[in-house]
């Protein structure tokens, strides 16, 4: 299993059509967005925002920690410790414990997906899935 890695982004607190209709900027690299909830967004990797909400709270995310999967990867390491119904529809992000530890799921159309956790737990995370 892959060790996981600080990630970097921004994170939106907004009106959800206005999180619809924001224009992410990572710098000529697709931005992948994470909904978290219909009023918060995660631009992985996203270095600025355009969101017309005057009272939206973005801010630059540092405290997750996560790892890009292969499907096969997802099956050996994660899908065994998960206790909960994992999305059989693509892409979807999903949320709860994975081997104990608070996480989320973004599982991609491609069958892979990237695993994160806030980052104070991502040594627990790697401990619980190696």
């Amino acid at each position: 299993m892959p060790a996981l890695e600080s990630l970097r982004g921004i994170r939106v607190v907004a009106d959800g059509s206005a999180i619809d209709a924001a224009r992410w900027d990572g710098d000529g690299a697709a931005v992948v967005i994470l909904r978290f909830a219909p009023d918060e967004a995660f631009g992985l990797d996203a270095r600025a925002v355009d969101i017309a909400d005057q009272h939206a709270i973005v801010v630059e995310e540092t405290g997750l920690a996560g790892v890009w999967l292969s499907a096969e990867a997802l099956g050996a390491h994660v899908f065994p410790r998960v206790e909960w119904p994992i999305p059989t529809e693509r892409p979807a992000l999903a949320q709860g414990l994975v081997a104990g530890v608070s996480c989320k799921l973004w599982l991609s159309a491609a069958g892979g997906g990237l695993l994160l956790t806030a980052a104070a737990w991502a040594v627990e995370l790697e401990d619980r899935l190696t």
